[in-house]
Formats: structure tokens, sequence, C-alpha cells
């Protein structure tokens, strides 16, 4: 699955500091862009994963689970 998001980057002294808007509480730190990035990219994941795993775990026992695709 693709998914795409916006990020953005903004310098605090030696440090970069990156988010994503689309998703509340999305950060990344780093010394490099790339280190921002790569962290920010960490955060988006395990957010979007645990966010996923919540809203399963209400699901009734026979509740029927598809994949769709968008875009």
């Amino acid at each position: 699955m693709k998914n795409e998001f916006s990020a953005i980057f903004e310098r605090d002294g030696e440090w970069y500091i990156g988010y994503c808007p689309e998703i509340p509480g999305a950060n990344g730190l780093g010394k490099t862009i790339e280190e921002c990035r790569q962290n920010l990219i960490e955060a988006i994941k395990l957010i979007l994963d645990d966010r996923r795993d919540d809203a399963f775990k209400s699901l009734p026992g026979d509740a029927i689970r598809e994949v769709v695709l968008v875009g």
C-alpha cells in the first residue's frame, strides 16, 4: 500500500525538526534533514500501526474485513 504524506522541516539551531500535518503527533528530529526525515517516517509508521491495531480491537467478532484500494 502506498501512502503519501506531507513532511515539513524547520531549522532550530543545530537541529532539524520535522512534522507531518496530516498525522498529529508524528514528529522527527535530526542533525541533518535526512536523519530528521528518517525519524519522521518511523514516527508515522508507528502511529499508523498503533491506530490500526486500536481500530481492530473494537470490531465485533462477526465483522467482515476487506482491503480496499484508494487512489
